[in-house]
């Protein structure tokens, strides 16, 4: 199947152009013109996304649970031709898209069965105490209700699973949330044949067809319109903590201000305890190159920073890294916009007195290196800048002189999606005063493992203390994510006619 892209935005079962035409730029193969998103057509899918939630937020979980698997359906039914496109736009391999297209079907099949189960409704039900003095008590009924339209930010580093119909938007349409996606210019062929996927299966089960809508690249004006539009009611954001600072302050500026959910990265540091890096020093340091190179390190969950305690097991541990790391041939990055920002990300490590290169490359054009770099845990917590990310393939050696040290240095951090700890039996004690800390800097404390890589699962938590995410509370990856979209109403006195079906089965 060959994908010719229509180039044009999808508005509520409408195929419409913009204001002209912006170029894509793919990493190979051929170009092709896309429609210019403009406030009128943000106006225009929020509108129908109103329209649609008076139906759809009111249907069953049994006819969004049948919608969410057409759409998975209607995925699968173009995995070549999704695969050939977002290779081209994003230099991803095939084997990776195919990953990540299984990841997305998978992340809707599995909350179509999660809504089913009902189980994330929390009903609770306070039965009437009429005989009770000195005043009677009524029935009161709780549930959790959908918040309304939902509006999602495509993401660059992940086309597909958070994306057009990735985490967020699965979320929402579970809940019973219409979306209108903001998609991402780097990859919009992608998400045009996505959202194509999305329209057949509105057709397929009879949805109404304001339910899902993709607004294609265009001026800052067109993401803020969507995040200030009245009938927005909650957001969805994977991205850069300087394009989510702004959107998040957009929201909460709003006459009425609504929740933000943005996933804005982190460095998620590693700590080596010394009994396991005198054990593995020089598997850990091959495991980390592994991780740290991993899609070009653009990983939200690219663990950036190792924190050893000084001494010959930390020297075993950096030469086995830089070893590995120096076998890894450039790698395409995703735009030429996150090449650059990777370049100036190096130089910014480079140029600091505070830092040692212990293996420096040279990137250029679209291709990333890995770079390694050492410094003190000293030096560290005095140059707050060594502790942001650089999204690539880039990783930090920090020494420190003692487990205590060690500990200071942890609760020196921001907030982190992840932290991990590497141990052994006799590490026990250390680690046990350390993973109190962790759990306050982190949404997903990790033992002997690498972050890369997260579980669609009902346990999972991607999330954290800002800056990692701007509500700490919640998850953008799992089933609990769901709660995002939800909010709690409850009924006194109802009469079992009149309660949501949701009560009832």
């Amino acid at each position: 199947m060959i994908f010719t892209p229509k180039g044009k935005h999808l508005v509520a079962g409408e195929w419409l152009d913009g204001a002209g035409t912006f170029a894509s730029a793919p990493a190979h193969g051929p170009a092709h013109d896309f429609a210019v998103g403009t406030v009128e057509l943000v106006n225009r899918a929020c509108e129908a996304a109103e329209e649609a939630f008076w139906t759809y937020g009111y249907s069953s979980r049994k006819e969004r649970a049948a919608f969410l698997r057409a759409i998975a359906d209607e995925i699968e039914a173009r995995a070549e031709a999704i695969t050939e496109i977002g290779s081209q736009e994003t230099g991803l391999p095939e084997a990776r898209l195919n990953g990540e297209r299984g990841r997305t079907t998978g992340q809707l099949r599995l909350f179509a069965d999660h809504i089913e189960k009902g189980d994330y409704l929390d009903r609770r039900v306070d039965a009437a105490m009429p005989e009770r003095q000195p005043a009677p008590r009524q029935e009161i009924r709780l549930v959790q209700r959908p918040v309304g339209p939902v509006a999602v930010f495509g993401a660059s580093n992940f086309p597909l699973a958070f994306s057009t119909a990735g985490g967020d938007t699965a979320a929402a349409l579970a809940a019973g949330c219409p979306v209108v996606v903001k998609g991402h210019s780097a990859h919009p062929g992608t998400g045009e044949i996505v959202a194509e996927a999305v329209d057949a299966a509105i057709r397929k089960t009879g949805v109404h067809p304001g339910v899902f809508s993709l607004i294609q690249g265009g001026s800052r004006d067109v993401g803020h319109a969507l995040v200030q539009h009245p009938h927005i009611k909650a957001v969805g954001f994977t991205g850069s903590l300087a394009g989510g600072r702004a959107l998040f302050d957009l929201c909460a500026a709003r006459p009425e201000p609504i929740p933000f959910f943005g996933e804005l990265g982190s460095v998620n540091p590693m700590f080596l305890l010394p009994e396991a890096l005198k054990a593995r020093a020089e598997t850990l340091g091959q495991g980390w190159a592994g991780s740290l190179t991993m899609g070009a390190g653009q990983f939200c969950t690219n663990p950036g920073i190792a924190v050893v305690i000084e001494g010959a097991d930390a020297d075993r541990f950096t030469t086995a890294a830089v070893e590995a790391l120096a076998k890894v041939a450039p790698q395409t990055m995703l735009t030429d916009g996150i090449a650059k920002a990777y370049r100036d990300g190096q130089a910014r490590f480079a140029t600091r007195n505070a830092v040692k290169p212990l293996l420096a490359t040279e990137s250029s054009g679209r291709d990333a290196s890995p770079n390694l770099f050492e410094t003190t845990g000293a030096q560290f917590l005095a140059d707050h800048a060594l502790g942001e990310e650089v999204f690539g393939p880039l990783g930090l050696v920090v020494r420190v002189g003692s487990p205590a040290e060690m500990e200071e240095l942890a609760r020196g951090f921001q907030g982190q999606l992840t932290a991990t700890i590497h141990m052994d039996a006799g590490d026990l004690e250390t680690a046990r005063r350390l993973r109190p800390v962790l759990e306050r800097k982190a949404g997903r404390v990790l033992v002997n493992g690498f972050p890369t890589g997260v579980e669609v699962v009902d346990s999972m938590v991607h999330g954290g203390p800002y800056p990692a995410s701007t509500n700490f509370g919640a998850t953008s990856v799992g089933t609990m994510s769901i709660r995002r979209f939800l909010r709690p109403v409850a009924y006194q006195n109802m009469p079992e006619d009149l309660l949501p079906e949701d009560f009832l089965g």
